[in-house]
């Protein structure tokens, strides 16, 4: 049974917590910096933001006003293709935002299609520094991983992209896995906008748990690390409260079954 404090190995050797909280259209100023002081007092230990999102230096400022050492959260921030050919300068900014001298995880945020070896390599330099602990890539394809792994010497650590029952992509998290990349959803909860399917609802009542725990279990029993986004303080704890139960067999299968390909991020 995972906890809280359970972590996903990366290749690099990081710990990476299996659950995070997104900060994704989030304002900046207070209501990101609040979430995310919620987020740290509920247990959290893991905070996504990117450059494009615009509240890194919030997320920096919660970070530093919880008193919990720089050393024990996992950040992560991505970087955004207009970047692509300026990627250390980028960086450095992202850091100067943050308030902090090294990232756990930095991400090519989009698989642009230029630009991208370049940004790839300018990563691989920084991991090798040390300013950034681990390095990966969002909403790549097996592809597209296989196309930038021909040009590089380093592996993805991470692979983010949206998944949920929903657009339940197998055979990218196969492949990832074969890799050795960990997987790492994005809008497990479909934004809202398939939260209330009542197939998810028959399964939470039958656990005692809400459709949020439902989906974000379902991501985790599949091996995946999972960042819900919300600005509640009510939804991200309850979001956390999923180390207390496991989905059957058959309800895993009945999820999975879902699967439309439905993209919730352009929906």
């Amino acid at each position: 049974m995972y906890s809280l404090q359970s972590t996903a190995i990366l290749n690099t050797g990081t710990a990476m917590p299996l659950l995070g909280l997104g900060v994704y259209q989030i304002p900046s100023g207070q209501p990101t910096i609040q979430a995310v002081l919620w987020a740290l007092e509920a247990g959290y230990r893991h905070i996504d933001t990117a450059s494009f999102y615009g509240n890194e230096a919030d997320v920096g400022v919660a970070i530093r006003s919880s008193g919990i050492p720089r050393s024990e959260i996992f950040v992560t921030t991505k970087l955004w293709p207009t970047d692509y050919f300026r990627a250390e300068a980028a960086c450095r900014s992202s850091l100067r935002k943050l308030g902090f001298d090294y990232l756990d995880l930095y991400l090519l945020h989009w698989a642009s299609p230029i630009g991208k070896r370049q940004a790839w390599a300018a990563l691989e330099r920084l991991y090798r520094a040390g300013t950034c602990r681990a390095i990966g890539v969002s909403n790549f394809t097996t592809t597209q991983i296989d196309a930038l792994s021909k040009s590089s010497s380093v592996v993805p650590a991470v692979n983010q992209v949206e998944f949920s029952p929903f657009r339940f992509q197998k055979a990218l998290l196969d492949g990832c896995q074969t890799k050795g990349i960990q997987l790492e959803a994005y809008s497990p909860l479909t934004r809202g906008k398939r939260l209330f399917d009542p197939r998810i609802t028959a399964i939470a009542e039958s656990y005692g748990k809400s459709n949020a725990q439902v989906l974000i279990r379902w991501s985790l029993q599949h091996g995946l690390v999972v960042i819900p986004k919300s600005s509640s303080q009510k939804r991200i704890v309850e979001n956390a409260n999923v180390f207390d139960f496991v989905l059957s067999d058959a309800d895993m299968a009945n999820l999975d079954a879902l699967d439309e390909n439905y993209r919730a991020l352009f929906k």
